[in-house]
């Protein structure tokens, strides 16, 4: 689960799994960059029979807008990663974050929600989930959203950013947005926002958290011949045995679907365990 200390997973808890796994044969290797330490090719040549690729979408997505390069604008993956996992939460541990008055989350899902009210555990005292779609289309989950209005979250929807404005010293200060308006429903069967002319606006803020998606990191792909890919870097399975095109190769989880839930990457590992099984015994 992203976000929230009081969601975190007990490190022992992690530990004993892995423990679990090294007692049951699993062969841990740790520092291992595949597509730059070894290939999938080059780990078949070894000796494997079947990969599993299971590597997660954690690369973070940018507005492409001016601006968000300047201190203070994180992705909501290292914002996260920094006050929970390197503990920024804690006055004792020297975890650099930027701690604003005003904070600017954009993106409406769950990990928008979860960096907004982490925010708000950090001090902040107004925090805006930036929505270029209404209420009505956030994609969160409806506890979370209500829980983060329940905590004073300010929504801010049908709202797009444009512009990150600095100060003199580089670190952001304020974001230019522009209204928006639904009009006629685009590819995803949603109604697609159409920007307001002339109805620009700025939020005063020290930090802008960007939570608007994540895709696979495409050292995999790049560097594995045969391996079909999705436009936007997800790998094509077969979704009843998660094969991938390439022989031997299975695939699950947000590397498949795009950034999802633990549950459907649970349910895809153990599809693609049975096929594999399957497939090594006629082999």
């Amino acid at each position: 689960v992203y976000g929230i200390p009081e969601f975190r997973l007990p490190k022992a808890i992690v530990q004993k799994e892995v423990e679990n796994l090294e007692a049951l044969g699993v062969k841990v290797e740790t520092d291992m960059v595949i597509g730059r330490v070894l290939s999938i090719d080059e780990i078949m040549e070894m000796g494997f029979k079947a990969v599993f690729i299971g590597s997660g979408a954690g690369l973070p997505s940018f507005m492409g807008i001016e601006g968000e390069a300047l201190v203070g604008v994180y992705s909501a993956n290292e914002y996260l990663t920094r006050a929970n996992l390197m503990k920024a939460y804690l006055d004792d541990y020297d975890t650099p974050i930027i701690k604003s008055k005003n904070v600017a989350v954009v993106g409406g899902g769950n990990v928008a929600m979860d960096a907004a009210r982490t925010a708000l555990r950090l001090g902040a005292e107004n925090v805006y989930i930036v929505y270029r779609r209404g209420m009505e289309e956030l994609p969160a989950r409806g506890e979370e959203v209500h829980h983060a209005i329940e905590e004073g979250i300010i929504f801010k929807t049908l709202n797009n950013p444009v512009k990150l404005i600095g100060d003199e010293d580089g670190r952001v200060c304020k974001m230019e947005c522009v209204e928006m308006e639904l009009g006629e429903p685009d590819a995803s069967g949603r109604r697609r926002p159409i920007a307001k002319e002339g109805s620009n606006f700025t939020i005063e803020t020290g930090t802008v958290i960007v939570a608007i998606g994540q895709s696979p990191n495409p050292l995999i792909r790049h560097t594995t011949p045969g391996l079909d890919c999705q436009s936007w870097g997800g790998i094509i399975v077969d979704e009843d045995s998660m094969k991938t095109s390439k022989d031997g190769v299975y695939a699950g989880g947000d590397v498949v679907t795009g950034a999802a839930t633990v549950i459907l990457a649970m349910g895809a590992g153990k599809k693609a365990a049975k096929a594999m099984d399957e497939y090594l015994q006629n082999k």
